[in-house]
């Protein structure tokens, strides 16, 4: 599959056997930049004792306000093969993971597949969590059917010049739902442990950019009357600026906006949600990538 990749909705086609890379800027060698227990997803990823984090290096989008910057263009990280990956993954366990959380990980779907199942073979029995922009194809998708246990979906944008803007992907609002649409059907209904950690399931993120509230609005009701409670929604007030961000990318979002978020899904009558601190918008809240495992 990385000969010809069409694995994200890019599709470039190119041959990254053959040293070529297309957009995500990954050949067909994974490339990891962080692997450690990570506290900072939502209580049913984290749970007490933190989620089994890989950061893969590379992305198929182009967010320009991206908080993992340092990754994403495949800047920061090292080669591993697929055996080192197995070992990643019991080692995780063996650290007390709750789970393997996989941060974008699409471009790499193929040498996943294969170790999930060469580490479950030895004793890896902990749900696999697949962190993603939601830039995927349904075709791909479908291929991690029996191997990941929870989604962890971005629903970034409603319209398509705001993507288009923001993330150099003008499609991705349509391509999104469609991938959403695809990992609920592979999840089904929602799963809890007794520690309240889930076990199968949907969980879609929705970022609050600044002024960008009517859009989140719309991409929350599209949610709720598509999918009711048979999904969750996490509604994230972490937008953090970097650098000489455009306006109005470059502030916080406020007090006022993320209430009328929360206080928005209230009247919609949303019951699975989570909210965030304010405090969880800051640079702290941001792991080093300095290839830890």
């Amino acid at each position: 599959m990385y000969k010809e990749c069409k694995l994200c909705a890019r599709m470039c086609g190119v041959n990254r056997e053959a040293d070529t890379v297309g957009y995500c800027k990954a050949s067909d060698k994974v490339r990891i930049a962080r692997a450690d227990l990570h506290m900072w997803e939502e209580p049913p990823i984290s749970g007490s004792r933190g989620s089994g984090t890989v950061f893969f290096s590379g992305c198929s989008l182009g967010c320009i306000y991206c908080q993992n910057r340092e990754i994403s263009r495949n800047a920061v990280g090292r080669e591993v093969s697929d055996d080192e990956l197995v070992e990643i993954f019991l080692k995780l366990k063996e650290k007390g993971a709750h789970n393997i959380n996989l941060v974008t990980p699409t471009h790499f779907v193929p040498s996943i597949i294969s170790a999930v199942s060469d580490a479950r073979a030895r004793g890896l029995d902990i749900p696999i969590v697949y962190n993603t922009s939601s830039y995927e194809r349904e075709e791909t998708l479908e291929l991690l059917r029996g191997t990941v246990d929870v989604w962890l979906p971005d629903l970034k944008y409603y319209k398509s010049d705001t993507a288009k803007r923001y993330s150099n992907a003008s499609d991705l609002p349509e391509v999104s739902r469609r991938a959403i649409a695809k990992m609920v059907d592979i999840a089904g209904a929602p799963s809890f442990d007794t520690d309240g950690i889930m076990l199968r399931g949907v969980i879609v993120r929705i970022l609050l950019l600044p002024s960008h509230l009517a859009e989140a609005k719309l991409n929350l009701k599209y949610l709720y009357d598509t999918y009711g409670d048979n999904i969750y929604i996490s509604l994230m007030s972490q937008y953090t600026p970097f650098g000489n961000m455009p306006k109005p990318l470059d502030r916080r979002v406020t007090v006022a906006e993320y209430d009328e978020l929360v206080s928005y899904a209230e009247r919609l009558g949303v019951k699975n949600a989570y909210i965030q601190e304010r405090e969880s918008a800051s640079e702290s809240f941001i792991p080093p990538f300095d290839v830890t495992e």
